[in-house]
């Protein structure tokens, strides 16, 4: 037969009928009047903790006394005080709190997963551009269904966005190797930029480094390139092009992958050649047309 915890908690929580457990055991309980209305006297006179001598406690300050700790996770350090067990034993040393041993069990049977698998995918400006989809093909170990190792191959899909940028990761749940007692890893692709032989990516701008000539530089020109998605575009260049000149050509960077419908700027930085040697006869004509 189990033992009544909550009866004895009952109890050893009433001061009278704690008095008549003591002396008499559970047969005097069987005969004691309600508690709180006269009864057994009790008081030692002593100057104890109560009106009458006596100092209660908690119930599972009570039980902790008799059962060495509490069923509720505490164990006592005397009257009318209650501390947790510690996770090593605490107070009473052979009993740990329930949610040290129910730790301990998850711990012990839970498979770990261990940390993703990361692979470069290297991407041309004119994909993250325009966007494009990519298959990529991996080998893995998973276990069949008699537990045994085997290599399996899969086909994954990557629709990489228009506007992506170097560092985006793309995840794929569970597609690392299976093994023993763990979870498979996540296996996850970063995006990667190849380098552009016009341009050059800065966050979504794209920018392009243009050579004129001194007459260019003086007289106007116009600068041909051809965009990431194949259109020619014809920039004319009025202003006088002095070293480090820059030109600014709105909505014709990288798409913004946030914000569907914009796109980034297209700076051209210019470089100015200089002539190495003049003739007589050039000088002369430069510092009439100049005033020099």
């Amino acid at each position: 037969m189990g033992v009544d915890y909550y009866n004895i908690l009952k109890v050893l929580s009433d001061p009278q009928k704690r008095v008549i457990y003591d002396q008499y055991g559970e047969e005097g309980l069987k005969d004691a009047p309600p508690s709180g209305g006269g009864g057994f006297p009790f008081g030692n006179g002593s100057g104890g903790g109560g009106s009458n001598g006596f100092n209660p406690r908690n119930a599972e300050d009570i039980f902790a006394e008799f059962f060495g700790s509490s069923p509720f996770g505490f164990g006592s350090t005397g009257p009318g005080k209650s501390t947790r067990v510690q996770s090593d034993g605490g107070l009473f040393g052979g009993f740990g709190s329930s949610d040290t041993l129910f730790r301990t069990c998850s711990e012990g049977s839970a498979p770990r997963k261990p940390p993703p698998v990361e692979s470069k995918l290297p991407c041309s400006l004119e994909e993250l551009y325009s966007g494009s989809t990519r298959k990529m093909k991996i080998s893995r170990t998973v276990a069949d269904a008699h537990g045994r190792q085997v290599q399996e191959t899969e086909i994954l899909t990557i629709d990489v966005k228009p506007g992506w940028k170097k560092g985006t990761k793309i995840t794929f749940p569970d597609k690392g190797n299976e093994q023993q007692n763990q979870l498979p890893a996540d296996l996850v692709f970063i995006i990667d930029e190849k380098p552009h032989t016009t341009y050059k990516r800065d966050g979504n701008d794209l920018t392009i480094n243009h050579k004129v000539t001194l007459a260019e530089a003086l007289g106007g020109t116009t600068v041909n390139l051809t965009t990431l998605d194949s259109r020619n575009l014809l920039i004319p260049v009025h202003d006088i092009v002095s070293p480090g000149y820059e030109l600014v050509v709105a909505m014709e960077g990288m798409p913004i992958a946030k914000e569907p419908g914009n796109w980034g700027d297209l700076r051209i930085k210019f470089e100015v050649k200089f002539p190495t040697r003049l003739t007589p006869e050039q000088r002369a004509g430069l510092k009439r047309v100049l005033g020099g």
